[in-house]
C-alpha cells in the first residue's frame, strides 16, 4: 500500500514516555497517566506499549467498521473488536504481529465480512501497518 500523506490535520496528541518499559507514559492532555511494566507480569500487570497498541488499533478498527456501516444506513455500535498484539523475534531482531477479530451483531454473515474487509481498507491503524507487520483480520456476524 502506498504511503499517503496527511493533508489536512484532524486531531494531534502528544504522549511522553519516561523511564522505556518500566517507566511512566503520559499524554499531553492528561487523558493517558499510567506507570508501565514490563509484558506478561501476573503479579503486578501493567499497561505496556503492546498493551496500548492493541487497545488503539482495537478502537480505531471499531471506529472504521461503524462509520462504514452507518454509510450503509446500518447500526454497528454493539459490536467489539479485539486486537491481540505479539512482540516476538524476528530474524533481524524484534517484531510485532497483530490478530484482530470483529464480531458484528444485527447483519447476516455476507454483510458482516463486507465490512470487516472494507474496515480493514480504511482505518488508519491497518494502513500504518500494512506490509509493516503481520495483520490477520477475521471476524463474523453474531
Amino acid at each position: 500500500m502506498p504511503h499517503e500523506a496527511v493533508n489536512e490535520t484532524l486531531y494531534t496528541i502528544a504522549a511522553t514516555a519516561k523511564g522505556g518499559r518500566a517507566g511512566h507514559v503520559t499524554s499531553e492532555d492528561g487523558a493517558v497517566d499510567l506507570p508501565l511494566g514490563k509484558p506478561g507480569s501476573k503479579a503486578n500487570p501493567r499497561a505496556n506499549p503492546e498493551s496500548l497498541f492493541a487497545a488503539g488499533f482495537a478502537a480505531c478498527f471499531g471506529n472504521a467498521l461503524n462509520s462504514i456501516a452507518r454509510h450503509q444506513g446500518l447500526d454497528t455500535t454493539e459490536s467489539t473488536v479485539t486486537a491481540k498484539v505479539t512482540l516476538g523475534k524476528t530474524d533481524t531482531g524484534v517484531g510485532l504481529a497483530v490478530e484482530l477479530e470483529a464480531l458484528v451483531p444485527g447483519v447476516d454473515e455476507d454483510t458482516a465480512q463486507a465490512l470487516i474487509a472494507a474496515a480493514h481498507q480504511a482505518c488508519p491503524y491497518s494502513k500504518a501497518t500494512a506490509g509493516n507487520i503481520d495483520v490477520t483480520v477475521t471476524g463474523r456476524a453474531v
